[in-house]
């Protein structure tokens, strides 16, 4: 391909996601294909001659779009956002297009330190304490980790790693391989399941203790987690708090979990993927209570930012501890400036030693839009879940499970769990909005999150509109269900009466 020809498809392949996405509210949000749909309709090996990219923009209208969940869809309402911008698609095109990989700061100065001033700016954009920001004389920093849970498995490691230098000084006695089987880390049990994950890839077990009853959870637990498992013979390390937990973006007691952690020298992390954004809103203030006293943080970029997948921030109060657990050079890594200024090698901040030039995209984003359409955005979300939730009340057929958090509503039809278990079908089955359901204390509830790219005020009626009919249609197939098993129940009755009469009539 040459560039003219590469100059076409680009033109059309920008087109083309113009085209996708103008007209996103005219595809049903869920495919309808089944396993092995699209593997079927593919070759099964690499042509051999070229093929010309208008076939190939054919198939992916053809082929791969009717296999797709569309999460840019203003009807997909299920997890959490994971939304995109017109900046941040062209930002992603010259990534790729320049094509550089920022492991340290020779291999490409402009990628390392944009993104050195992209996550001071988003740092002070939320709000975040001072010795997060690089430009700070101190150790803190941040950093662009791919998700969230790279940003956790980070933390986790980073922590597990110092308390092993550290308990190999003060307890000389103790091999490692004997520090190592004592360690263990504490999360809610409402956290996501990365956490857990974590815990497996570190090969320390993380204990996920029980929220309250509001699904928050406080100092008390893990202070008594703590004391229980320090009288086993057990070394906590590291705990991982969560601004905005996945079932119901609830949010956990950062400072009183924080005077626990200062008092046992754990690690605490706290995981904010979703409500970190706002933190930008002073009327949101709350959300940073107790910040300044965390070690480490994350927040995903593409769920309130506008940024693409991947992007999520991580920032460290110190990345000295990151980096000493993780440094591993070799001579071809070093170069003459290493050492010598306060500029990083985000090789040593990150598990792969390659990373992609992820800073540029955010950059263009945060250009595009400003603070200001940043902020709107929030909002936003904010408000269009505020019209949703005055939905469900409005109706009585329904109830909230949980105060609405942000851009999501968590609620339920009233009665036995099979009515919302009926309804999640139906609506899954017809594929005009996609939501997922959770369950508390044995209630099953759905999550309603405002997605898409520019979700509006309409999309939220019609995605309502089409739960109230559903439900209609559920109750509606219910009560005929209830009245033929009545019926029944009488014909049996009737019959078995008829069988005694006559078994008495014989005798």
């Amino acid at each position: 391909m040459d560039f003219g020809e590469f100059r076409e498809f680009g033109h059309a392949s920008i087109e083309f996601i113009i085209n996708y996405l103008s007209s996103i509210r005219e595809r049903n949000v869920l495919s309808n294909v089944l396993p092995y749909d699209v593997i079927n309709q593919l070759p099964r090996q690499i042509p051999e001659q070229p093929e010309h990219w208008r076939q190939i923009l054919e198939d992916l209208e053809h082929i791969i779009l009717p296999g797709l969940t569309h999460w840019q869809s203003p009807y997909f309402n299920a997890f959490f956002p994971s939304s995109t911008s017109a900046g941040s698609i062209i930002g992603e095109l010259l990534i790729a297009g320049i094509g550089v990989l920022g492991f340290s700061w020779i291999c490409s100065p402009a990628c390392t330190e944009l993104e050195v001033v992209v996550m001071d700016w988003l740092a002070k954009f939320l709000n975040l304490p001072e010795h997060f920001l690089h430009e700070n004389e101190g150790p803190g920093g941040g950093v662009i980790q791919g998700s969230a849970s790279e940003a956790v498995l980070v933390a986790v490691l980073a922590a597990r790693e110092q308390a092993v230098r550290r308990l190999r000084l003060s307890q000389p006695e103790l091999s490692e391989s004997e520090i190592r089987g004592k360690l263990i880390a504490y999360s809610s049990d409402q956290s996501n399941s990365c956490i857990e994950k974590a815990g497996v890839l570190a090969a320390m077990p993380i204990k996920l203790l029980p929220a309250g009853a509001d699904l928050v959870l406080r100092g008390d637990a893990l202070k008594q987690a703590i004391e229980q498992d320090v009288a086993a013979g057990l070394i906590p390390v590291i705990c991982i708090a969560s601004l905005g937990t996945t079932g119901t973006c609830a949010y956990d007691d950062i400072e009183s979990l924080a005077s626990i952690c200062e008092q046992n020298e754990v690690w605490l992390h706290v995981d904010a993927a979703y409500a970190g954004g706002a933190f930008a809103l002073e009327e949101c203030s709350e959300l940073r209570r107790g910040l300044e006293r965390v070690d480490s943080l994350n927040f995903n970029l593409h769920k309130f930012m506008l940024v693409n997948f991947d992007c999520a921030a991580m920032w460290l109060r110190d990345a000295n501890k990151v980096i000493d657990s993780f440094n591993v050079d070799r001579i071809y890594l070093k170069h003459k400036h290493e050492g010598q200024t306060q500029i990083p090698d985000f090789r040593h901040w990150q598990i792969p030693l390659g990373r992609r030039f992820r800073a540029l995209k955010v950059w263009i984003t945060f250009r595009t839009l400003g603070a200001e359409g940043l902020r709107a955005h929030i909002r936003k979300h904010i408000t269009l879940a505020k019209q949703f939730e005055d939905l469900v009340k409005a109706d009585e057929r329904f109830e909230l499970i949980a105060p609405r958090a942000l851009g999501l509503v968590c609620f339920r039809a009233k009665g036995e769990n099979e009515i919302t278990s009926q309804l999640l079908q139906r609506l899954m089955e017809r594929k005009k909005i996609y939501m997922v359901k959770a369950e508390h204390c044995g209630r099953l509830f759905l999550r309603f999150a405002v997605c898409g790219m520019d979700p509006k005020p309409s999309d939220i009626e019609f995605a309502w509109t089409e739960i109230q009919t559903q439900l209609t249609s559920v109750c509606a197939e219910q009560q005929v269900n209830t009245r033929k098993a009545g019926e029944l129940s009488e014909l049996t009755t009737h019959l078995s009466g008829l069988h005694v009469t006559n078994a008495t009539l014989q005798r």
